[in-house]
Parts: C-alpha cells; structure tokens; sequence
C-alpha cells in the first residue's frame, strides 16, 4: 500500500490502523503526549533504527511525526535516501490535537516539556539579547555573539537542519523517559486496530 509524502490529519486519522507511527521528537516530547501507538525514535536516532525501520515498513506503511512536521520531514528524507518509504503528518501533533483527536500520555502527569521549535526560539533569542547587551555594556565584540545566532538561523532554514535543536536534545531534560531502540517484533510488529 502506498503513502504519499505528506498526509493530513484526516487522511492520517481515517487510515490509523494501517499505518506504524514512529514519533521523532525527543523522549520528553514524547512523554508529553503522543499519537495513539506511537514508537518514539528521536531524529539524531533515525540512522541507528534503520534496520528496525524498513521491517516495520515491509508490514505496514511508516507515519513520521513530530510537533509541527519539520522534524517529520527531515527523517522523512533521510529514510527515502535508503530506500525506505514513509510519509510525514502534516501540521505534527499539534495539528492532531488541534483538529480534536487526543494524545496518548503516560500515567501520572509528567512535567510538561517545551516543544523544540519553542525551546530553539528561547535559546536563540536568549544568546541574540546576551550578546546585545554584552556589547552595549562591556565590550562590542560581543555582538559577534548575536550575529552567529542570526547566521546560525539562516542557515537553518537554508538547509532545513537546525544544530540548536540538536545540542538541546540532547540535553537531560529532553532525554527524560528515554528507552532504547525498540527491537522490531517488540514495537513494530502489526497489532490489532484499537476501536
């Protein structure tokens, strides 16, 4: 069965039970909230499950997801480089909730963590206030500081890649619930659609 590049939320929703969610935002995000049946393999993992990845595709079609789908889209391409196809939902989990569908979360309430596009905003507005005011007040060097956050962005967007996202990914807080790579028959193997 075949999946274009990128579904809707309805398409996605009405085809659930065909599909194996693999979820590629980090452990906390996951933890935070995710699409019913998702399999968390954060984007900086994608290279690791490949062998995982194309058995599950080989049993049902892979849906990429993330918060908003950029993330989505990256791991998206970077299966499609070897040979595995898979689709991204379009507008993320957010899209998913916001059309009213809900999110799974584990029991007990964890702290809710920042989504990455909002914890990349954060941090580069942040680094871009610091160096403004470290060359207003000690020295104008520092502004050097604002204007790799500013170079650091564009290209970010360029090459649909952003290293900031990265590093902070790897931070303790976004690694929080994070498991090992899930085996093919453990978290992969088709299973009965839920009602």
């Amino acid at each position: 069965m075949s999946v274009s590049a990128a579904l809707s939320v309805s398409e996605a929703f009405s085809r659930r039970h065909e599909l194996t969610v693999v979820d590629v935002r980090t452990p906390a995000e996951f933890a935070s909230g995710r699409l019913p049946d998702a399999v968390n393999i954060p984007l900086d993992r994608i290279g690791r499950a490949l062998p995982e990845l194309r058995k599950a595709a080989e049993h049902k079609p892979l849906l990429v997801v993330c918060a908003s789908g950029a993330r989505a889209e990256n791991a998206v391409a970077t299966l499609a480089s070897h040979g595995i196809g898979a689709s991204s939902l379009t507008g993320g989990t957010t899209a998913w909730a916001a059309e009213g569908h809900g999110l799974d979360r584990p029991e007990g309430r964890p702290r809710a963590v920042w989504a990455m596009e909002r914890q990349v905003r954060f941090t580069a507005g942040s680094v871009v206030l610091l160096g403004l005011g470290l060359g207003f007040f000690v020295h104008p060097a520092f502004q050097l500081l604002s204007a790799g956050i500013a170079a650091g962005l564009v290209f970010s967007a360029l090459s649909n890649t952003c290293g900031m996202a990265v590093v902070l990914g790897r931070l303790p807080f976004n690694q929080r619930g994070k498991a090992p790579l899930p085996s093919s028959s453990q978290s992969f193997a088709p299973s009965e659609p839920r009602a």
